[in-house]
């Protein structure tokens, strides 16, 4: 659907293109980056209202009520982020567009399933309306797993096909997100069989994660009806996706994929059309201080990727994905989108226009950036005070039933124990460890922490479901407690001493969701997250630097760098049920690849010594 134009509007920039009427506003003497043809082509661009109303020769025209010097500049289309979850920036709408629109990005296609998977529908329709009004474009999509693994993992509301049906006939959405029940899909589960039948009755775009599947697999999901994929984690990722028709949103979240994806990209004989580009999860620190695409596309370019190309796939191929022939390309009729940059190599953002509207210069916002009227979800943790015995991992007694034995009439107690385990981050394996058992609970052996993931949206009683997890760090002085746990932002917690993971756990509880590091029975660092626990009601500044402080905390109680550009993501992606490998959840010990509960921590043939 495309941005409404006054007739009036129209019938100027006819008569401005023709020399019958001034422009509003012309770039004069730089350099345009056609984004259609791949040229690099000296030109000025006239606008009149929200539109483009030509771009000719330079010099030819100096009418127009205002006449900017782009000389020595290149000017390109708005760039247009085709996958996010602004939640994940810990940004309401407007705070998050006042962070990337001096970037350069206009247009985002969002998926509010974090909302979602807190508030539900209420959830996705504040992120609708907040988001009104704004000088960045959001084009929202329908969260299609809500909960993304159900039998797995709860979170605060189920939405079913009725509920994506409502949501995708609200004309603000542009299609069904992000469809992450893979084995429903291939498995043909009702519930997701409804789901895309809901996504492909719209008309509408229908998005998808493909993480870990195979080659026959992913034939087998697209067959379903899924078109696109931004999951890459390994090398090759790219290029089966966009060999096997998936429309690749590609991301730059691990940077040393980037050079080969580049190099298999120039071996192609064309660059392929169903390549975008997106950001995914970003932090408000990252973008103020990296940026968003405009940061993807200095890195692209930088190892090799022709500038030219590398905004192709940010604006061109991202309208073309949309359906927008209003955006994406610097030409007449089009909507006035523009980026002023320095230069291709930098990315600079000189100035950034939004629909004709000069909206930032040298990266300071010029226009107001506020949340529209809307109704935040608020009051989601639902959860009392924890004691450090809660983060203690108790196992029955040897012989009981959880052994899968008949229990003895006096269980004996166990003093060691064989235990499952968590290993890796975001990638995981099963792994196993010999431990000692004092009194009943785990003494967390060198080389591992425990995890422990509470159900906190009120639905069932929260019980406290815990495992020993390995390759985060040999050594650990404290615990980081978080609402943000993608993607049923249940509560989760890391630690190795009880009190101190009590103490971050109860730091969150008592601002209604957040994140805390603390150690030696103190807090070192917090964040408040009222609405949904997921979201502050701060600027984009604020809750940069009150990033940055969790970090450098977590940083000094052990958290590793990890695989990630962003290790405090690893936290909040270890509950991700919707990847492969073993993962914990509110609901216990699960495996992704098989998509089972497993029935505890102690392995069979467990004794006491």
């Amino acid at each position: 659907m495309r941005d409404q134009v006054d007739a009036g509007v129209r019938a100027r920039a006819v008569r401005a293109a023709l020399g019958d009427e001034p422009f509003d506003l012309l770039l004069s003497g730089g350099r345009v980056v056609d984004v259609g043809t791949g040229e690099l082509r000296l030109a000025d661009v006239g606008v009149v209202g929200q539109l483009v109303a030509s771009v000719h020769p330079p010099g030819r025209r100096d009418d127009a009520a205002e006449v900017v010097d782009c000389a020595g500049t290149h000017i390109a289309p708005g760039l247009i982020d085709m996958h996010v979850h602004f939640e994940s920036s810990m940004l309401t709408p407007g705070a998050y567009a006042s962070a990337v629109a001096p970037r350069g990005t206009t247009t985002v296609f969002c998926d509010p399933h974090e909302l979602a998977n807190v508030a539900g529908v209420d959830g996705v329709r504040y992120a609708v309306e907040a988001s009104r009004g704004l000088p960045v474009r959001f084009i929202v999509q329908a969260p299609s797993c809500v909960p993304p693994q159900p039998g797995l993992e709860l979170s605060g509301h189920d939405l079913d096909a009725g509920d994506v049906a409502l949501m995708l006939a609200w004309p603000e959405v542009g299609g069904l997100a992000e469809v992450m029940d893979m084995l429903g899909v291939l498995g043909a589960d009702d519930r997701m069989v409804g789901v895309v039948k809901a996504g492909l009755d719209s008309g509408k775009l229908v998005s998808g994660h493909a993480a870990g599947l195979g080659p026959a697999q992913l034939q087998a999901y697209l067959c379903a009806g899924i078109e696109s994929d931004h999951e890459v984690f390994f090398q090759g990722d790219v290029l089966a996706r966009l060999r096997a028709g998936l429309t690749v949103e590609l991301r730059g979240m691990i940077d040393g994929l980037l050079p080969e994806v580049v190099a298999h990209l120039a071996a192609l004989p064309e660059l392929p059309a169903h390549l975008v580009l997106c950001t995914d999860d970003l932090f408000a620190g990252t973008l103020l201080r990296e940026g968003g695409i405009d940061h993807l596309v200095r890195r692209l370019v930088a190892y090799g990727m022709p500038p030219a190309r590398a905004i192709r796939a940010a604006t061109y191929h991202s309208a073309y994905r949309l359906g927008r022939p209003d955006l994406g390309l610097v030409a007449a009729g089009r909507l006035a989108d523009l980026v002023v940059l320095d230069d291709l190599l930098s990315f600079h953002a000189r100035e950034v226009y939004a629909g004709g509207v000069r909206i930032a210069r040298d990266g300071r916002l010029l226009v107001p950036c506020a949340d529209a009227p809307a109704e935040p979800p608020l009051k989601t943790v639902r959860l009392g005070p924890l004691s450090p015995g809660d983060f203690v991992l108790r196992l029955p007694p040897v012989g009981t039933e959880a052994d899968g034995v008949g229990a003895p009439a006096v269980a004996p107690p166990r003093r060691r124990a064989r235990l499952r385990s968590v290993h890796g981050i975001i990638s995981t394996a099963w792994g196993e460890v010999d431990v000692d058992v004092e009194a009943g609970g785990v003494v967390v052996p060198r080389g591992h922490i425990l995890q422990a993931v509470v159900h906190r949206h009120g639905r069932v009683p929260p019980t406290v479901q815990m495992a020993l997890v390995s390759g985060w760090g040999d050594t650990w002085d404290g615990a980081i407690a978080t609402t943000v746990s993608h993607d049923t932002h249940n509560l989760v917690v890391f630690g190795r001493d009880p009190e101190d993971m009590a103490v971050a756990a109860n730091a969150v509880i008592a601002t209604d969701g957040g994140v805390a590091v603390a150690s030696g029975g103190s807090v070192l660092a917090q964040i408040a997250l009222p609405i949904a626990g997921i979201l502050s009601d701060r600027p984009a500044a604020e809750v940069a630097r009150a990033q940055e402080h969790l970090l450098l905390a977590a940083r000094a109680i052990g958290l590793p760098e990890g695989v990630l550009s962003q290790p405090l993501m690893q936290v909040f992606a270890s509950t991700l049920a919707c990847l492969p490998g073993p993962h914990v959840t509110d609901l216990g010990l699960m495996d992704g690849t098989t998509g089972e509960l497993v029935a505890g921590p102690v392995l069979a043939g467990s004794a006491s010594l």
